[in-house]
C-alpha cells in the first residue's frame, strides 16, 4: 500500500470480484447532519462545521521515504483537510499516540503553532490512524474506549480537528462505532474521515462500509483508495479495471447506492506514480471523474443514472509526494474541487 515509510510498497493486489455487486433497493439512510453550534474550549479548531461542501484530502508524511519533506506549514493551500498520517498503536489494545519522526527535524511546538495557522487559514487538521504499517486494533469494548480516550486526548494536546480511520488489516463495526460514537460525544464537530480500500466498500455489509453507515449523521467523507486494488465491481455490476475514469466513477456510484450521501464520498488517488504501487491516473482523469458524477459529463463507458452535484471532493496521498511532483496534482484537482456546482 502506497502509505508506508517505504516508495512504491503495496500490499498484494485484490483478485477479481467473481459475482455482480447488487444495490438497488437499498436504504438510504437520508443526507449528512451539519453540526452548526461551535467548539469548546478544548474542542476542535475548525471542526465539520467548516469543512467546505467541496473538499480536497491530503495526506501528510511524519516520515521521511524519498518524497519531499513538508512541515505542516509547507502543505498546498489547496488542501482542506490534512490528514497527518500517522498515530501508531501503544501498548494498550486500542489506544494510539503520535509522535514526529526524528528525521523530519521538526519541533513539537512548532508543530503545533503550523497547525493552529492552518486553523487560522480554515483548515482542518486531523490525526490518521492505520497505514500500510498500522497494528491498531479496535475489537471489543476496551479497546474502543481506549481509542476514543487516545484521539480526544491527542485533539486537546495537538489542535487536531478529527481523526481519518486508515486501517488496512479489518475493522469491526461495532466497536469501531462506539469508539467514533464516544470521540463525537466528546467533540461534537468532530471532522470523521475514513480512507477504506475498494474491496472495503464493496457491499454495505462489510465492516468498513457498515462503519461508515453507522455513524452517516455525523460522518464527514469516505476517500476510498482507487489505487493498489485489483478489478471491482461497479454499480452497474460490471466489473471495471483500476487506473480508469469508469473505476473512479463506477465505484463511486457503489458508495452513494449503498446509502452514503454523495457529500460524503471523496474520490482518493495517488499524487504521482511513485506514491502508490499500482492505480496512478492523470489529475485530469481524477476532474473527468467528479465532472461524470457532478453533471453527467466527461464519463467513459460508465455514466451513473443519477447526478450527484454534491460529490464532496478528492485526496490523495500524499502532499509530499504531490510536491515532489510539482504539485500537478493539487494545482489541477485543487481548483477544480473547489468550483464544483
Amino acid at each position: 500500500m502506497a502509505r508506508s515509510r517505504y516508495p512504491g510498497l503495496s500490499r498484494a493486489l485484490v483478485g477479481l470480484v467473481a459475482s455482480a455487486l447488487t444495490v438497488g433497493g437499498l436504504l438510504a439512510l437520508g443526507p449528512a447532519t451539519a453540526h452548526a453550534e461551535p467548539p469548546t474550549a478544548a474542542g476542535p479548531q475548525v471542526g465539520a462545521s467548516q469543512v467546505p461542501a467541496h473538499a480536497v484530502t491530503g495526506y501528510w508524511q511524519n516520515f521521511d521515504n524519498g518524497a519531499t519533506k513538508q512541515t505542516i506549514a509547507d502543505v498546498q493551500d489547496e488542501y482542506d483537510i490534512i490528514a497527518v498520517a500517522f498515530a501508531d498503536a501503544t501498548g494498550t489494545p486500542g489506544q494510539v499516540d503520535f509522535t514526529l519522526d526524528p528525521a523530519l527535524n521538526y519541533s513539537e511546538d512548532q508543530f503545533k503553532k503550523d497547525i493552529a495557522a492552518k486553523h487560522d487559514a480554515g483548515k482542518s487538521v486531523v490525526v490518521s490512524v492505520g497505514g500500510e504499517k498500522g497494528a491498531v486494533s479496535v475489537g471489543d469494548d476496551a479497546s474502543a474506549d481506549a481509542f476514543a480516550k487516545s484521539i480526544v486526548a491527542l485533539m486537546d494536546e495537538y489542535g487536531f480537528d478529527g481523526v481519518d480511520i486508515d486501517l488496512e488489516n479489518g475493522l469491526n463495526a461495532t466497536y469501531m462505532t462506539k469508539a467514533l460514537d464516544a470521540i463525537h460525544a466528546a467533540k461534537s464537530d468532530v471532522v470523521v474521515t475514513m480512507a477504506p480500500q475498494t474491496v472495503d466498500m464493496q457491499s454495505p455489509q462489510n465492516g468498513y462500509f457498515k462503519t461508515a453507515l453507522n455513524i452517516k449523521s455525523y460522518l464527514t467523507v469516505v476517500n476510498m483508495q482507487y489505487y493498489n486494488s485489483g478489478s471491482m465491481n461497479g454499480c452497474d455490476g460490471k466489473v471495471y479495471s483500476a487506473g480508469t475514469v469508469d473505476f473512479l466513477t463506477a465505484l463511486a456510484c457503489v458508495q452513494i447506492k449503498g446509502g452514503l450521501d454523495p457529500s460524503q464520498v471523496g474520490i482518493g488517488t495517488p499524487a504521482s506514480s511513485q506514491a502508490a504501487g499500482s492505480g496512478y491516473v492523470d489529475p485530469g482523469v481524477v476532474n473527468d471523474a467528479l465532472d461524470c458524477l457532478a453533471k453527467g459529463t466527461s464519463c467513459g463507458s460508465f455514466t451513473p443514472d443519477e447526478k450527484w452535484p454534491g460529490i464532496r471532493g478528492a485526496m490523495t496521498w500524499s502532499t509530499a509526494w504531490d510536491a515532489t511532483a510539482g504539485n500537478k496534482w493539487s494545482s489541477t484537482v485543487g481548483p477544480h474541487v473547489h468550483g464544483l456546482p
